[in-house]
């Protein structure tokens, strides 16, 4: 099975972000307001001579999170260490971790709503006293030691913050959540990575691609690498609109930025429940996919778009997905 080239998630190939990656607040384009806040805030911590709150940042992914935790870190003249939620498994992982810190360095921990919780209660002074609590020994000659850590900035990026802890989510004292990207934002990108990769699109290709690029950077970004490839090998390495158009079509990435699957999750509800309303293990059993990844990847921007809707009793399609697959609602 092959990956699907217009989810939000990080796939392998997409290691080339990190050259488009922006390094300061000015080259970020997009979250006017985030930003705006962000950067008071740096500069008032800046000003106290103290380490920058804990900052949680929320949202569906591809929207920029793990570059704003580098933005932050560059902005604060600190270094960053990254890990995951899902790599913490045991106490010994954060104590690592953490033991390495320097005065002011940032923190960054991706998908912070999969650390687990006894992890959780490790983590709780480390934020709040700047002190880590390890237990050594074993059996009956167990003891608890006390480090002193140097004061520093977490940041926690998640896409599912419903899922955090309310301990824990109360220790951030900078919590943001990431919106979709408006179609101008997205253009501006695309061009900016043209610039960046040295490869020239014109405008009317810029709004085409950014419109199809479901309001997420991260898949922008990938479309216009592969259009780069079909203007490089149908054409003269320029990307104008009709290339970009037949690259996309071929990607089989409609107008709206939806692909297969997601005309399959909607066919499937339509065709099988009926339009609904049906729940989300329902649709997750008929389509052969995890009901996590229905939520994460492909409902976000269904129910943004109005395709989709949720209601008490499940998940229903509108009356603008029937028009968009060109399907009759069927008589009640």
């Amino acid at each position: 099975m092959t990956e699907r080239l217009i989810t939000s998630d990080k796939l392998e190939e997409d290691n080339f972000e990190l050259s488009l990656r922006p390094s300061t607040l000015n080259e970020y384009i997009g979250q006017t307001e985030l930003k705006e806040n962000l950067n008071i805030f740096m500069k008032a911590a800046t000003m106290r001579d103290e380490p920058l709150d804990h900052v949680l940042l929320y949202g569906p992914p591809g929207l920029g999170k793990t570059t704003l935790a580098y933005i932050i870190a560059n902005e604060m003249g600190s270094n960053i260490k990254t890990a995951s939620g899902p790599s913490i498994e045991k106490s010994g992982d954060l104590a690592a971790i953490l033991s390495t810190l320097e005065p002011g360095d940032v923190l960054f921990i991706d998908e912070i709503h999969r650390i687990p919780r006894f992890i959780e209660e490790i983590l709780y002074p480390a934020m709040e006293d700047f002190t880590l609590d390890i237990i050594v020994g074993s059996d009956s000659s167990t003891r608890n030691i006390r480090l002193d850590l140097p004061p520093f900035t977490l940041v926690g990026a998640t896409t599912r913050a419903g899922d955090l802890t309310g301990p824990l989510r109360d220790r951030f004292g900078i919590v943001s959540r990431l919106n979709y990207y408006t179609i101008d934002e997205l253009t501006s990108i695309v061009k900016r990575t043209s610039r960046v990769l040295d490869c020239g699109i014109d405008d009317l290709a810029s709004v085409e691609l950014a419109t199809r690029s479901r309001g997420t950077p991260r898949i922008a970004n990938r479309l216009f690498k592969r259009v780069r490839d079909y203007a490089l090998v149908m054409g003269n390495g320029y990307i104008d609109l009709e290339i970009t158009e037949i690259a996309l079509n071929r990607l089989k990435v409609d107008k709206l930025g939806l692909d297969d699957t997601d005309y399959n999750l909607l066919k499937a509800i339509i065709e099988r429940f009926n339009g609904g309303p049906v729940g989300i293990e329902s649709i997750a059993a008929s389509i052969g996919e995890e009901i996590t990844t229905i939520e994460d990847v492909y409902e976000p921007y269904l129910l943004q778009n109005g395709l989709l809707k949720r209601t008490p009793r499940g998940r229903m399609v509108t009356d603008k997905a029937y028009d968009h697959l060109n399907m009759k609602r069927a008589e009640q």
